[in-house]
């Protein structure tokens, strides 16, 4: 079988593939590029517990460094209170979203700290542009937390939530924030499940039994049922409080056993 010529050629083709994706051509790439290995967007959801590792990885060529951004750089402003401040947070703001698109269009999936490490700006600072962009632009950039689902900010929920309460589709939902119908439709399930639980004047705790979310979960689509619902009434405990419910909950689960 290794000796048939069919075989071969497959074989040679996959290296050849193997040997762009991990090595790409020289000539693809040009004055201020970076060639960069970042986590392959495949659309496999993350499991507790697993490491960045063990997500397959992808291979992309970023616009690191353009003509204009160094023509910008050399220009000063003088005369206006805070203008180059200004302009700074534009050129980071503009840098920033040509990474995360550029990625997302050869397969990747950038991170907060491949961003803060590429632009060498705080966490913090990558945060603040991400922001930004969504609350002038409306867009959603996507970038691997947020695809990925991770990270305990429920920003993701949030707008997913909010384009539901204005009267989108699921399925245009999920083309409009670059997510895969399973989530968004999860997404909604437990929305809808919370708020009816609301309505029927549950608590927290209660909630988190019939569902069999977490404490932390459920508050945060609590939160999200009373900006949307003012008039009900919601039990969204503070921090201490849900710790008190865990340990709670902890207790008597260990006392059943017994």
């Amino acid at each position: 079988v290794l000796g048939s010529h069919r075989i071969l050629e497959m074989l040679a083709d996959n290296l050849m593939q193997l040997h762009q994706e991990y090595y790409p051509l020289k000539d693809r790439a040009q004055m201020g590029d970076i060639i960069w290995q970042t986590t392959k967007d495949d659309g496999q959801r993350p499991s507790y517990g697993k490491k960045t590792e063990s997500y397959n990885v992808q291979t992309v060529i970023l616009p690191l460094v353009r003509k204009e951004d160094v023509d910008r750089r050399i220009t000063h402003k003088r005369g206006k209170k805070n203008e180059n401040y200004v302009l700074e947070t534009e050129r980071d703001r503009e840098q920033l979203v040509r990474l995360v698109k550029t990625a997302k269009a050869q397969g990747g999936l950038l991170s907060g700290a491949e961003l803060s490490m590429l632009m060498n700006r705080s966490l913090h600072t990558i945060g603040r542009l991400l922001k930004e962009h969504f609350h002038r632009t409306g867009e959603i950039l996507p970038i691997k937390g947020y695809v990925l689902d991770q990270g305990s900010n429920p920003t993701h929920k949030a707008i997913i939530v909010s384009l539901y309460e204005e009267g989108l589709s699921p399925l245009a939902i999920a083309r409009k924030t670059d997510h895969t119908q399973g989530a968004v439709d999860r997404y909604l399930k437990t929305y809808e499940q919370v708020l009816q639980l609301v309505k029927k004047e549950h608590d927290a705790n209660s909630i988190c039994q019939i569902t069999g979310r977490t404490m932390q979960t459920i508050v945060q689509y609590l939160r999200l049922v009373k900006e949307f619902h003012p008039k009900l009434t919601v039990d969204a405990p503070l921090k201490s409080e849900q710790h008190r419910i865990w340990y709670n909950t902890k207790q008597k689960i260990k006392n059943s056993k017994k």
